[in-house]
């Protein structure tokens, strides 16, 4: 099945601006973000800490909602879906 990915800010010079993937029927949100990070050092890197964690400052949202990083191993993807990848908000 197709789902779109988009990035913003400086996660777009690592995943695009935006693009579609193909994942397995009933893939997690997490396979999606392992598929993501197996791209380049960097994509792993600006997704995942050392320990292969979700980094806490990534920000993600699943058709335009935002997903808590502790429901992340439990949501199904279905065709069509947009996940949204955030660096962290910061600036006066």
């Amino acid at each position: 099945m197709i789902v779109r990915v988009r990035a913003f800010a400086w996660m777009r010079e690592i995943f695009g601006a935006e693009r579609t993937l193909e994942v397995p029927e009933g893939a997690a949100l997490s396979t999606l973000l392992q598929v993501l990070g197996e791209e380049s050092g960097a994509a792993h890197g600006a997704l995942f800490d050392g320990g292969g964690a979700l980094n806490g400052h990534v920000v993600l949202m699943l058709n335009r909602k935002r997903v808590d990083h502790a429901d992340v191993p439990a949501l199904t993807l279905a065709a069509g879906d947009e996940v949204a990848l955030f660096p962290p908000v910061a600036g006066g």
